[in-house]
């Protein structure tokens, strides 16, 4: 689908690998939050012939990479962003 791993808790994608890198998601109520953290967006580069696709994922927080707490509370949006998203579990 786009090169990556999904990372799913409680049956709901909260997250993605993409190139090494874990992606969080997030929305509308969320992305202000990652963005004033300092994260950067996920852009879908696409196929050939595409324009780029800005998707609703986000870098984890550079202050999270070492901080098991603060983590848990980024991962906690995430899944709360996966919650709002409207789709039920994956079956």
């Amino acid at each position: 689908m786009f090169g990556g791993k999904g990372i799913y808790h409680s049956g709901l994608i909260v997250a993605l690998e993409v190139d090494g890198e874990i992606q969080l998601k997030a929305d509308a109520v969320s992305a202000a939050d990652f963005q004033a953290a300092g994260c950067r967006q996920w852009i879908y580069a696409g196929h050939p012939g595409r324009k780029p696709t800005a998707m609703p994922y986000w870098s984890v927080p550079e202050s999270a990479l070492d901080d098991a707490d603060e983590m848990a509370r980024w991962a906690k949006a995430a899944y709360e962003a996966a919650l709002r998203g409207g789709k039920g579990p994956k079956r």
